[in-house]
């Protein structure tokens, strides 16, 4: 049973950056997911096993950038800019290898507990 464990959420400020990690038990596909109240989850980021395939939802082009140290087994999202709308409750989601990541639910096993990240001043 593949685990994974998210940390790094919190209060920031607008315009305000913070870095989730996600350490996986196992090398594989990696998403990020985010659900606000009120609304559907929404697919953010995802990177291949190998980083050789990243991908982004148009909300957080720019802002957020993903990565993954493998000898660590963790994935990282870089949130830069943020804004009050990216306020949710952050999830990392693993999936089998998909080639090029894509940023389906459905297509993702495995999925973290999930961390809070508030955008407020």
């Amino acid at each position: 049973q593949l685990q994974l464990v998210e940390s790094g959420g919190g209060l920031v400020q607008p315009g305000g950056s913070v870095r989730l990690s996600c350490a996986a038990s196992a090398l594989t596909t990696i998403g990020w997911f985010r659900q606000a109240p009120g609304k559907e989850r929404e697919g953010v980021s995802c990177i291949s096993s190998r980083g050789r395939s990243l991908n982004y939802a148009d909300s957080v082009k720019g802002r957020f950038a993903i990565s993954r140290d493998n000898a660590e087994n963790t994935v990282y999202l870089q949130m830069n800019s943020l804004k009050p709308e990216d306020t949710a409750v952050y999830y990392c989601a693993a999936a089998e290898a998909i080639w090029p990541c894509r940023l389906e639910g459905y297509e993702y096993a495995y999925w973290g507990q999930g961390t809070q990240v508030t955008v407020s001043s």
